[in-house]
């Protein structure tokens, strides 16, 4: 379940460190409001799995985030939470503006969400934070190429073949580039590709090219190529036939595609899109240790009482020590160790 940002927290001006953002909300107005919202849309829930949090990661909103979190783990014990942290970045291929950039997040959102958003899933929001937030791990990273490549005549296994040994998916978190590390658990949706093109239509007699081209279902193609990318990793795979739906108001930023989302090089410009597909990631992954410890060696070098907005929200320096601790030791859950089918 999701909901906006009450307006009193739109009206307590510009919140610049983390503790006045987690202080707002222990405020008896705001926290009123917040929790009148979160029983109105509780109430509405014909079954409430859990909560997803959209806040910002650079300002204060981390802070009333964190606190939101915290109110929902003793409110609601139990149902999933699952925290979206948001950094301003560069825009992608087409983007020009934070529009179009929210609207790209918004399609890898989407999409690696649709596990526990299908009625016809088995997987549950606390199923799948379970599985990629096993042995004390709490972050994963996101990935996603849209729209996916597909060109006319192409079937899956193709298409697939065409990215190698690669990681397929451009990373969507800051953690650098996949390559080379090391996953220890994955969600995958891949959505929108026409069940034709599912599996390779080779005529009798003709070796298939690789064990992707002699696969009979979609799934099982996703599957395998999974396993081939990632060995003896718990992967959860998904393979839809609903495309994402890109018409207005959606930005124009996919002129190259057909109106079914195939890639076509030779299209108009200016061709309408409505829909295309799309593949999406989210993935315990090795390279958080070195991003995790990079976080905490730089604010180590912080000098706090040069930060006013941090001292007057009450901030004390073993607070700050006793953080960095706990960040590091997040940190060393994603060096080495071990997937969970290992």
């Amino acid at each position: 379940m999701g909901m906006g940002t009450p307006e009193a927290l739109r009206e307590a001006g510009r919140l610049e460190a983390f503790g006045q953002g987690e202080s707002v909300l222990k405020e008896p107005k705001y926290q009123e409001e917040l929790e009148d919202r979160l029983h109105f849309y509780v109430e509405e829930c014909d079954y409430l799995q859990g909560f997803q949090i959209l806040c910002d990661l650079h300002d204060g909103f981390s802070g009333v985030g964190a606190k939101a979190a915290e109110l929902l783990q003793d409110e609601y014990s139990g149902r999933g939470i699952i925290t979206w942290g948001l950094l301003p970045g560069p825009y992608h291929r087409g983007a020009t503006l934070p529009f179009h950039c929210s609207a790209i997040l918004a399609t890898a959102l989407d999409t690696v969400t649709v596990p526990y958003r299908l009625c016809s899933s088995p997987v549950s929001m606390v199923h799948l934070a379970d599985m990629l937030s096993f042995c004390g791990k709490k972050v994963v990273t996101a990935g996603a190429i849209i729209p996916f490549p597909l060109a006319p005549g192409q079937s899956l296994p193709d298409s697939l073949m065409q990215f190698g040994g690669a990681t397929p998916w451009t990373p969507l978190s800051a953690c650098g580039e996949p390559s080379g590390t090391r996953c220890f658990a994955q969600s995958v949706v891949l959505r929108g590709i026409d069940r034709a093109c599912h599996t390779s239509q080779l005529t009798p007699g003709t070796p298939p090219p690789s064990a992707l081209h002699a696969c009979t279902t979609g799934e099982e193609i996703l599957a395998q190529y999974l396993q081939q990318q990632q060995p003896g990793v718990m992967s959860s795979s998904h393979l839809l036939l609903t495309p994402c739906r890109v018409a207005p108001p959606y930005p124009h930023l996919f002129s190259s595609c057909s109106p079914p989302g195939m890639v076509l090089d030779g299209s108009p410009k200016g061709a309408a899109v409505e829909s295309i597909p799309v593949f999406g990631a989210l993935c315990s992954s090795s390279s958080l240790h070195q991003t995790l410890e990079a976080l905490a060696r730089d604010l180590t070098k912080l000098d706090l009482r040069r930060w006013a907005s941090f001292m007057d929200a009450g901030v004390e320096h073993d607070d700050v020590a006793e953080l960095l601790q706990e960040l590091q030791s997040l940190a060393q859950c994603y060096q080495g160790g071990d997937s969970l089918v290992d």
